[in-house]
């Protein structure tokens, strides 16, 4: 059958495209999508162009298409219907790591089960609600913790709203953004400007991709105290001020990256229990909050250019497809 698909076709440019879409075999699944979401940072730099040669295979998707910089089909956000396949998942509402299309196939593996009381619309968050559950088992925080995420994007809001379950914590989100005072409060998460923001904390998760932000980081650490770092900066360089107090506080730095599940789970859970936990933590209704605007699928060319451009605000953009 004939399906269509959002393609990057060279930096900057994107176009909905007709794809072919295979008959599905006894052990694959045809998925009819109800939903995707754009993940802002990542979509963006590769739309722009901007993957690094030696990141191209690390940077790869599960289900992607071509190669960087372009034309390539991209992107990990999907919700649909099972449509044909094994009867225990057909007509199930599923989660899939596949790019912008209306109908693909995949083997019945690769899909998850959307809980009755997770909506589809917000399953969406799953792939960033993963990043943020695997930053969380990287981190592995302690009771009475008191913790700053700088950052309030999309992983960075998701990582907060985590931590704010684990008791006696004190979490603080932080964005030099004033505007996502309120997304903080419809997480039930206290918020801060750079400025404003309480030193001394045991751990900083940094997620804002900014250098600003790993700096102010650093600075809002306790003696002994590390940074988790989720930013992805693409072929930016970034410079820190390790020659001053960075030694004499023994401070640390170590990366988290959901393309492994974290060390302190990575014997225990694969990634198919990660990504089970991702959507039963995706019933709460605060994380409505990170999805900020919705668009059709005939849409897409132009909110990837409105998002690449910065014209186009907002932490989640939702894809529905059922006006296309």
């Amino acid at each position: 059958m004939t399906e269509r698909a959002f393609w990057v076709r060279s930096a900057g440019h994107g176009e909905v495209e007709p794809v072919h879409v295979s008959q599905h075999a006894a052990d694959e699944v045809l998925v009819r999508t109800l939903f995707s979401g754009v993940s802002r940072g990542t979509e963006t730099l590769v739309f722009r162009g901007e993957v690094p040669e030696s990141q191209y295979d690390a940077m790869q998707a599960p289900y992607q298409e071509g190669s960087f910089p372009a034309p390539v089909k991209y992107g990990y956000l999907n919700v649909g219907l099972v449509e044909e396949g094994p009867i225990t998942l057909k007509g199930r509402t599923v989660f899939c790591l596949y790019p912008h299309q209306t109908r693909y196939v995949v083997p019945a593996t690769a899909v998850t089960v959307v809980p009755d009381d997770v909506p589809a619309g917000r399953a969406i968050l799953a792939g960033t609600v993963e990043t943020a559950l695997n930053a969380v088992w990287d981190a592995a925080p302690m009771v009475g913790d008191r913790i700053a995420v700088v950052g309030a994007g999309m992983v960075g809001a998701s990582v907060a709203k985590v931590l704010a379950g684990f008791p006696a914590t004190e979490v603080q989100l932080v964005d030099s953004d004033p505007a996502k005072a309120a997304i903080a409060e419809a997480l039930g998460v206290p918020f801060a400007t750079p400025d404003e923001a309480v030193d001394g904390c045991d751990l900083v998760i940094h997620a804002s991709a900014t250098e600003a932000g790993l700096v102010r980081s650093l600075e809002l650490l306790a003696d002994d105290g590390e940074v988790i770092e989720l930013s992805w900066y693409g072929e930016r360089r970034v410079t820190l001020p390790l020659g001053e107090w960075f030694h004499s506080r023994r401070l640390s730095i170590r990366a988290s990256q959901v393309g492994a599940v974290a060390q302190a789970r990575r014997g225990r859970r694969s990634y198919a229990d990660r990504m089970a936990i991702a959507l039963r933590l995706l019933a709460d209704p605060g994380f409505e909050a990170l999805i900020t605007r919705e668009f059709p699928f005939d849409e897409l060319p132009s909110v990837m250019t409105g998002l690449a451009t910065g014209e186009l605000p907002g932490l989640c953009i939702r894809i529905s497809y059922d006006g296309r």
